[in-house]
C-alpha cells in the first residue's frame, strides 16, 4: 500500500507577473495582514473608546510594518541564517529571497509599539491589546502562503491527509503549514475576537495571544520538519520550540498580571500631546 494519500496541488507562488516584475502571494499576504489588522485596530479603538486619532492610528500601523519587517528579517539572519550572511552581509537586505522569522518580527513590533505608544500617549499594553486582536489575520495568511510556496512542510506521516511536497522526497508529510494556519490563525482569531467583545484589563488580550501562539507553535513543531540548515537543536527540539518557550513564559506572566488588576478600572486620563 502506498503511503501517499493526497497530492499537493502545486500552486503558483507568483500571483501576478508583468515582465520581470513578479508579485508573490507571500508579499500580498503581508499587505493584506497589515490592512486587516489596521481595520481591527480602528474598530476596537472606537468600541473601547481609546480615543486614538486617524493620524495616530496611521503612525501605529506604519511603525508596526517597519518593526515586523526589520525584526523578522534580522531574526531569521540571527537564528536561522548561518554563516552565509557573514560571508555576504548585503544578502541581509535581500528579503525577496525569503527568510523571515516570526519571533524576530514579534520583538521588532514590540519595540516599535513601545516607541509609538510613548509618542501617541497610550499605555503600551493597551496598544498591544488593540494590535493583538488583528494579528492572527497575518498569521493565517502567512501560513497559507507557506503552503502555496511548498515550504516549511511537516515530517513523514502515514496519516490519510499526508501530502507529497515538491522537493521533500517521495514520502507523504504532514501539511504542518495548514495546521498552523488553523491554530495560529483561525482558532486564535476566534478566541481573541470573543474576548474583545468588551474591554479587558490592559495586557490580557496580548498575553493570551502570545501564550496561545507559543503553545500551538511548540505543539505543531513536533510534526514539522526542522530547518535543514539547523536540524534539531537540543535533543528532539527545534529552534522554533526553543524560541517559543520564553515567549510562553512571558505570555503567562502578562495574563497573570492582567488578571490581578482591576478589570473594571476606568482608563487613566492622558495628557494631550503637543502637535509635532
Amino acid at each position: 500500500m502506498s503511503l501517499a494519500m493526497l497530492t499537493y496541488p502545486s500552486l503558483n507562488p507568483i500571483a501576478l507577473q508583468i515582465g520581470p516584475l513578479a508579485v508573490r502571494w507571500y508579499g500580498l499576504a503581508y499587505v493584506a495582514g497589515f490592512i486587516g489588522a489596521a481595520l481591527i485596530l480602528r474598530h476596537f479603538n472606537r468600541v473601547w473608546g481609546v480615543g486614538l486619532s486617524d493620524d495616530q492610528q496611521i503612525d501605529i500601523v506604519l511603525a508596526s510594518v517597519i518593526g515586523v519587517i526589520v525584526g523578522a528579517r534580522l531574526g531569521y539572519v540571527l537564528f536561522y541564517g548561518g554563516s552565509e550572511y557573514i560571508r555576504e552581509p548585503l544578502r541581509i537586505l535581500a528579503t525577496w529571497d525569503g527568510g523571515m522569522s516570526f519571533h524576530g518580527g514579534l520583538v521588532g513590533i514590540l519595540i516599535a509599539g513601545w516607541l509609538v505608544a510613548r509618542r501617541v500617549g497610550i499605555p503600551f499594553l493597551r496598544l498591544a491589546d488593540l494590535g493583538a486582536v488583528g494579528a492572527p489575520i497575518g498569521f493565517l495568511l502567512g501560513r497559507l502562503t507557506n503552503f502555496v510556496n511548498g515550504e516549511l512542510w511537516g515530517r513523514v506521516t502515514t496519516m490519510p491527509w499526508g501530502m507529497v511536497f515538491p522537493g521533500a522526497g517521495p514520502l507523504p508529510r504532514h501539511p504542518s503549514q495548514l495546521y498552523e494556519a488553523f491554530l495560529e490563525g483561525l482558532v486564535l482569531f476566534a478566541v481573541l475576537l470573543w474576548m474583545a467583545r468588551r474591554k479587558r484589563p490592559d495586557g490580557l488580550l496580548f498575553g493570551t495571544l502570545i501564550t496561545l501562539y507559543a503553545t500551538f507553535r511548540i505543539a505543531v513543531e513536533f510534526v514539522r520538519e526542522p530547518d535543514v540548515q539547523l536540524g534539531f537543536i537540543a535533543g528532539p527540539f527545534t529552534m522554533g520550540q526553543l524560541l517559543s518557550v520564553p515567549m510562553l513564559a512571558v505570555g503567562v506572566w502578562v495574563v497573570w498580571r492582567a488578571l490581578r488588576s482591576r478589570p473594571d478600572a476606568p482608563a487613566a486620563p492622558r495628557e494631550e500631546e503637543p502637535e509635532r
